[in-house]
C-alpha cells in the first residue's frame, strides 16, 4: 500500500472541500449542512452498491469517490461547527477497529467468523460499556432501509424458532393481509397505512421463506420496469404519440411487446 500517495490524495480532497466551503467558494457547497447532504449520502451509497452488483469497477471507482466526498464534506462541515475534527472521525474508526480485533492486534483468540462475532458482542458490552440488548431484534440497525430491515427482523425471529412450519401459512397470511387492505374504509388513511405495511411485511416474509433477498428482487424488478417503460417511450415517440392516459391502450400494447424483447 502506497501510504504517501494515499495521504497526499486525501489531503488534496480535504483542501478542495475547504476551498469550496470558504468565503468566495461555491455558493451551493457553502449552503450545505449535514442534514441537506444526508439524502445524497444514501443515494451515493446505493449507486456504489449498484456498481458492485453490476461488476463495473470503473463505475464503482467513481461512485466510491462520491461517497468519500460526502463523508469528508459532512465531516468538514461538523469541523466548521466545532462539533469534531476530520481527524477525530479517522482516529475514532481506527481505534474501534483495533479495539474490536484483539485477535489480530492483541492476544485474544478467534479462529472463525462465528467466534469473532461472539468476541465483538463481548467487547461492545464489557469494554465499550454498551447496554446488553434486551431483544435479539435490538441488534438490527434502525438506520437500515425499511425493506432490508423487515427482512433482517424476520430472519432473526425465524432463527429463534418464531416461524411458520411450512410455506402454506406464509401464503395464507399474505392473502389475509390483502383482504384486510381491501376492507379498509375509504378515507381512513392511518388504518390503510397500517394494513399496507402488514401486507408488505408478509410479502417480504414470502421472499425470506424462499431464501430470496427482497431488496435484490426489488432491484431487479425496478431495472426490468425501467427497461420496458423505456421501450414504450421510444416507440411512442416513433409513432408521434404523447404519453398520456388517452393513449393508454397503445402504451399497453407496447408494454406487452417489450416483454418479448
Amino acid at each position: 500500500m502506497d501510504n504517501d500517495k494515499i495521504k497526499n490524495s486525501f489531503e488534496e480532497l480535504c483542501n478542495i472541500i475547504e476551498n469550496l466551503r470558504a468565503p468566495g467558494g461555491c455558493p451551493w457547497d457553502r449552503k450545505q449542512t449535514a442534514h441537506t447532504l444526508s439524502g445524497d449520502m444514501i443515494e451515493e451509497v446505493y449507486e456504489a452498491v449498484d456498481a458492485i452488483r453490476e461488476n463495473d469497477d470503473e463505475h464503482l471507482k467513481e461512485e466510491l469517490g462520491d461517497v468519500y466526498l460526502l463523508v469528508t464534506m459532512i465531516s468538514y462541515i461538523k469541523q466548521q461547527e466545532g462539533a469534531f475534527q476530520i481527524s477525530d472521525v479517522l482516529d475514532g474508526i481506527s481505534e474501534k477497529l483495533i479495539r474490536r480485533h484483539p485477535h489480530v492486534f492483541s492476544d485474544a483468540q478467534a479462529d472463525n467468523p462465528e467466534e469473532v462475532k461472539v468476541l465483538w458482542e463481548d467487547i461492545k458490552v464489557n469494554v465499550e460499556g454498551r447496554a446488553a440488548k434486551k431483544s435479539i431484534l435490538d441488534k438490527i440497525s434502525k438506520g437500515l432501509p425499511p425493506l432490508e430491515r423487515a427482512y433482517k427482523i424476520q430472519k432473526k425471529a425465524a432463527k429463534a424458532g418464531f416461524d411458520w412450519p411450512d410455506i402454506s401459512g406464509v401464503w395464507d397470511k399474505v392473502h389475509e393481509e390483502i383482504e384486510e387492505v381491501r376492507e379498509v374504509k375509504e378515507g381512513d388513511r392511518e388504518h390503510l397505512m397500517e394494513e399496507i405495511g402488514d401486507l408488505l411485511f408478509s410479502v417480504v416474509n414470502i421472499a425470506r421463506y424462499m431464501d430470496i433477498d427482497p431488496a435484490e428482487a426489488m432491484h431487479r424488478c425496478n431495472k426490468k420496469f425501467i427497461s420496458r417503460f423505456s421501450y414504450v417511450e421510444e416507440n411512442m415517440k416513433e409513432k408521434q404519440l404523447e404519453m398520456n392516459f388517452d393513449n393508454f391502450e397503445t402504451m399497453d400494447q407496447l408494454w406487452d411487446e417489450s416483454k418479448l424483447k
